[in-house]
Order: structure tokens, then sequence, then C-alpha cells
């Protein structure tokens, strides 16, 4: 979880505010192509207060909710989702991955 400073709280939520807009925020990444940049260039785990402006908030938030941009980002979302739900039934890569991972460790407790 990040932590954030009082000023960049203080511009992300004046952004937010000034879009005008109604929307659920959540941590997205660009190399999935599902988000949009606000400034932040890299991941840290405790951001500084100069890292991103409430103008570019705005921005971003009237690309997302209101451009062109979203319906190729909901396809994408949706195949993810789609990739997701494959990856967790039984079978599925990560069903399949949880599955060796117990039975390594059950053969390391019997040794």
């Amino acid at each position: 979880m990040a932590k954030f400073g009082d000023s960049l709280l203080g511009e992300i939520a004046m952004g937010l505010e000034a879009s005008g807009e109604q929307f659920i925020w959540v941590l997205v990444t660009e190399v999935l192509k599902i988000g949009v940049s606000i400034g932040a260039k890299k991941w840290t785990l405790c951001m500084g207060d100069d890292g991103v402006k409430w103008e570019a908030i705005v921005k971003a938030v009237k690309m997302v909710l209101a451009g062109e941009e979203i319906k190729e980002m909901r396809k994408r979302v949706k195949a993810f989702a789609q990739m997701a739900r494959q990856a967790i039934e039984e079978g599925g890569s990560s069903d399949l991955s949880l599955n060796a991972l117990i039975e390594e460790l059950g053969c390391l407790s019997h040794s």
C-alpha cells in the first residue's frame, strides 16, 4: 500500500473534484493499457508531494470517462477478467501452480 503526503493527497482530491465526474478510484497499470498517466513515472512505496498535480487528474478522469479510449480499455479489462477466471478454474494455470506448490511442500514435510 502506498503512502501519500498531505500535499499530494490535496492535489488528487482537487483534481477528482474538479473533474465533475463520478468514479471509483483504482490502481491500474499502463503496461496493460488500462490506465492513464497522471504524472508519476515510477512506483514507490512512499510518494513525494511533487509527483502529481490536480490538473493532470482532471485531464485523466475526463479522458477515461468521456474519451474514445475507454472503449478499448474496457475491452482489454474484460479480456483480462476472462483470463483471470480461467486461471483460477480447475485445471487453470493458477490452480495447477497452487496444486504443485502444495505437493512440493508436502514432499518437504515428509523428508
